[in-house]
């Protein structure tokens, strides 16, 4: 029977009206709604059943509007007739009567897919059986698009299935060209009915087009896909805030769901049009690909047909239908096989968007940055947001952090840095009361060692909010890099106060405790780190460096074999690699150093790694000539580092000690002795100064070196492990000190 977007539940009505055209005779009324009434009649003259809209025309009068609004009406209607697809419904005429102007069409038998889905509340209908009935529409769309004609208000009301399973298309361009209102207005008997189909540039104004058709028809797949529209328990203007404020990648859809056809939904649904699929064309040209058996047609409708009962299955064997049961079973469970690892890599995207919870999880994925793949959920959840709201200073801060977190484990790429100082300059230009944002600029300053800037900003946002994790974090670090330890020493303690379940203030105040040379109070701290998160690995390469200053060489070895059980890591590598070179294991440390620079396991980007390799492969003759390659690399990733941080002691005195290494003499020498007028307190400094010397052939400053780095706690194990110091350690001073 005969149904149309009029209708505020589908039901015909039964009574008689008293109507009359012309040699049509009325019968049962089919709807209503803001341009007039539908009617089931009888056409005396061809004798066949029809279907008539009659215009409504304000009583008493024929405003100017209304005669706009007949001729729009009027005019798509004779367009519409020009369509040949079959799925569109034939107009046989256009009668005018006393003013009054009527369409007389015809009439389609069957359900409408509104009524198919009531049949089964919340549940989908067969994914072929949805598959064919979209692919129907989008075909025959395609040729009505071609004509310049828009439908402007598909939805399941205005689909007709006729009991073989075709599919006709009711009301094609009348109710949106008729009643501009009708969609919106909340005196419609049936509002949320369209608002749920209604691209949302359309709530803003935009006039219909082949996009919002499109987004139509991806609301109305994802109906029959579902069982329920989006956001089923809203209505009117909450239905509409609803629509227009989020993104149909929050969607849920069924477990089972082929992968195939979620992203076709997202992609004729998505909020943004330059994101939507463009026409109709592709939309048949997808869902025809996802067709893999004959299409089902709609059940319950007159007419006792199915595809897959009826004589023809009853005609077959037992063993045959057996056979095809068991066979579709297979095909069944092989698919939801196939679907199952694309499902689990959108199910983040597919449950119900919340963006306070989206950037809760973002960041508490970001405190886990040193885990494997944690970086890349963080990043996940901010993008996510930043696909609902583009200006949101929070989500721009919280990439900015995973790039500057991205450098110090991933490997350290420049390109990280540049990205998290653009992404931090944006998210303060975005947002300059948002203390994430100055958390974000202070962390990439730091990268680059503006460390008054970096303080600037971390202490501007603690202003905002004190009780900011990253802020306390970062700015421990920064307090740690430009060696003011005791007040890195006195903030982490603080740090381990307020957040007593998180090792990275365990792990500054460790380190800051190590670089001062009190290795005693760094290996009590790094264990409290281990306590605290024992899968995270870092603790046990940061107590691994204790142990091995306190020349606790196995017991050094057995806490990096705990850390390795956990997961890899370069710093795990570098520090076994270390403990295998003071064994005297210099191929066994040559393996582990090349992990700790591999791309699987270790870091390739750490000039450091390549720097461990190279002193490494200097105890073994064969080697040297790698070992000179392993130091160019250093100096090549070191480079830019210095450029970016030229008073950073640490790196500075490191380059000096490979120039030294490569034969630069003159470079060496200079960063040398401005690395000890930065830090002449460093055993560290001390001991790569007279390393450096050494190579240089000046030995007198390089006795100097060592035996300074000897009073300031530098471990004579680590001397007696260094082959380029071999000549010196049998000097008669060396032995005389």
């Amino acid at each position: 029977m005969q149904n149309t977007n009029l209708a505020s539940n589908d039901n015909t009505k039964t009574e008689e009206e008293s109507v009359s055209l012309r040699h049509y005779e009325f019968k049962k009324r089919l709807g209503e709604g803001g341009f007039g009434q539908v009617h089931e009649a009888w056409d005396s003259k061809l004798c066949r059943p029809v279907a008539i809209k009659q215009l409504k025309v304000i009583a008493g009068t024929e405003s100017s509007g209304s005669t706009i609004q007949t001729t729009s009406l009027l005019k798509e209607a004779r367009l519409a007739a020009s369509l040949k697809h079959p799925a569109f419904v034939k107009i046989f005429a256009i009668e005018e009567e006393d003013n009054s102007h009527s369409i007389v069409m015809e009439l389609v038998p069957g359900l409408t897919l509104k009524q198919l889905l009531q049949q089964h509340p919340q549940q989908p209908l067969p994914e072929q059986q949805a598959i064919n009935i979209i692919s129907q529409v989008a075909e025959a769309m395609q040729e009505a698009h071609a004509s310049g004609l828009i439908h402007g208000d598909l939805k399941p009301s205005n689909l007709m299935v006729e009991p073989n399973g075709k599919v006709r298309i009711l009301d094609f361009g009348l109710a949106s060209q008729t009643d501009a209102q009708a969609t919106t207005s909340m005196s419609q008997l049936d509002p949320q009915g369209t608002i749920a189909y209604m691209a949302p540039e359309r709530m803003m104004g935009s006039p219909a087009n082949a996009q919002s058709d499109i987004y139509a028809l991806g609301v109305i797949l994802y109906e029959t896909l579902t069982g329920q529209r989006p956001f089923a328990n809203a209505s009117g203007l909450a239905l509409a805030a609803a629509l227009m404020q989020s993104n149909s990648d929050t969607w849920e859809f069924p477990a089972g769901c082929k992968p195939e056809l979620i992203k076709l939904v997202l992609a004729m649904t998505a909020r943004q049009t330059e994101k939507r699929l463009n026409s109709m064309q592709q939309v048949h040209e997808q869902l025809r690909g996802l067709m893999s058996v004959p299409a089902l047609v709609a059940t319950g409708v007159a007419g006792n047909v199915s595809s897959i009962s009826g004589k023809g299955w009853k005609a077959l064997s037992k063993p045959k239908r057996f056979a095809i049961v068991i066979a579709a079973i297979i095909a069944l469970g092989y698919v939801a096989w196939q679907a199952t690892p694309y499902l689990e890599i959108d199910k983040m995207s597919l449950k119900p968007y919340s963006e306070s919870l989206t950037m809760k999880q973002g960041l508490e994925a970001l405190k886990q940055f040193d885990r494997p793949g944690s970086l890349d959920k963080a990043t996940q959840y901010f993008e996510t947001i930043l696909k609902h709201d583009a200006n949101s200073a929070a989500a721009v801060a919280g990439l900015s952090l995973v790039y500057s977190f991205r450098y110090t484990t991933d490997g350290q790429d420049e390109i990280w840095l540049q990205k998290a100082d653009a992404s931090a300059q944006q998210a303060v230009k975005m947002n300059g009361q948002l203390a994430l944002s100055y958390v974000a600029r202070g962390a990439a300053t730091s990268r680059k060692d503006a460390h008054d800037q970096a303080f600037a900003d971390l202490e501007r946002a603690l202003v905002l909010d004190p009780e900011n994790y990253f802020a306390w974090f970062i700015k421990t670090t920064v307090l740690r890099k430009a060696r003011r330890f005791d007040e890195a020493i006195n903030f982490a303690e603080l740090g381990i106060q307020k957040f007593p379940h998180n090792s990275v203030f365990a792990s500054e105040l460790g380190t800051a405790k190590y670089l001062k040379g009190d290795y005693e109070g760094a290996e009590k701290v790094f264990r409290l780190g281990i306590k605290m998160e024992p899968d995270a690995v870092q603790p046990y390469a940061n107590l691994n460096a204790a142990l091995l200053r306190l020349n606790r060489n196995d017991e050094a070895l057995t806490i990096l074999q705990q850390g390795l059980q956990i997961r890899p890591s370069a710093a795990l590598y570098t520090n076994l690699g270390n403990a295998l070179f003071i064994k005297g294991d210099y191929l066994a440390a040559v393996e582990a150093f090349q992990q700790a620079v591999s791309n699987d396991k270790g870091n390739p980007n750490n000039y450091f790694g390549w720097a461990n390799l190279a002193d490494t492969l200097l105890w073994i003759p064969s080697r040297k000539v790698e070992a000179q390659t392993a130091y160019a690399k250093a100096i090549e990733l070191l480079q830019p580092r210095l450029d970016r941080s030229p008073n950073d002691v640490t790196l500075m005195s490191r380059m000096g000690l490979y120039s030294a290494r490569v034969g630069n003499k003159s470079k060496s020498e200079e960063l040398i002795k401005h690395s000890i007028e930065l830090a002449p307190k460093s055993g560290d400094i001390h001991f790569r100064a007279g390393l450096a010397y050494e190579l240089l052939d000046n030995r007198p400053l390089a006795l100097d070196a060592i035996h300074k780095a000897l009073e300031l706690g530098y471990p004579v194990k680590l001397i007696e492990a260094e082959p380029d110091l071999l000549a010196l350690r049998r000097d008669a001073l060396y032995k005389k000190k």
